[in-house]
């Protein structure tokens, strides 16, 4: 039987290259199970940019902090595997819509910031269990963060939010903790907030005799 040697050219030239950069794609993009909270906060983290783009699909966890970003990195979206997050310490006043994207984090801390605004997209982090958004400048909560089904631990501390979305009421069966304290809230908002966390333990200052 005769050999046809252009076909065993092209096969070596051509798809078996092609094999192997469909193989290291599959490498690269692959996703790491997610771990629990406890392995995430003992995991050593990336502090630099620099360092964590050298390796970008094994970026786990990610500590940015004091750094004086005025803006969300957009290095971020490179980091497939990212689950724990923390940009707190900066100059930050909004999150991108496209926080979103981020589908495998579990751990945000963004406190210390100037953030005003939450965006819609906050929601579709399906996976976050804790989020700390103390001593920013929050007026509001997005409805969307009833969408955070495994959120566990809240700390809104120290912000200027006015009204609570009734959207709380969905994550209480999950939320254990939320930290209200440092935020004007009256009586009435009080035992409101305390109807949609029924199993939450909530830490609140005393009432403020305000209009809300």
């Amino acid at each position: 039987m005769k050999v046809n040697f252009t076909f065993l050219i092209f096969l070596h030239f051509f798809l078996v290259p092609f094999g192997l950069l469909q193989a290291q794609e599959g490498i690269q993009n692959k996703l790491y199970p997610l771990f629990d909270s406890l392995a995430l906060d003992t995991m050593t983290a990336y502090t630099d940019l620099f360092s964590a783009m050298k390796a970008p699909e094994k970026v786990v966890k990610l500590v940015l902090r004091k750094l004086k970003y005025k803006e969300f990195p957009k290095e971020i979206w490179n980091f497939p595997n990212l689950q724990y997050l923390d940009l707190s310490k900066n100059q930050l006043t909004e999150f991108p819509d496209s926080l979103g994207k981020l589908q495998s984090l579990q751990i945000l801390h963004i406190s210390k910031n100037h953030i005003e605004t939450l965006p819609r997209e906050f929601g579709d982090l399906q996976h976050l269990v804790i989020l700390n958004i103390s001593q920013n400048d929050l007026t509001m909560l997005p409805p969307q963060i009833g969408k955070l089904k495994k959120l566990k631990y809240l700390d809104l501390w120290e912000n200027s939010i006015g009204t609570f979305p009734d959207e709380l009421k969905d994550i209480s069966g999950n939320l254990k903790i939320i930290d209200l304290r440092v935020i004007l809230i009256n009586k009435e908002g009080q035992e409101r907030i305390r109807k949609l966390l029924p199993s939450t333990k909530i830490y609140f200052d005393p009432p403020c005799h305000c209009n809300q």
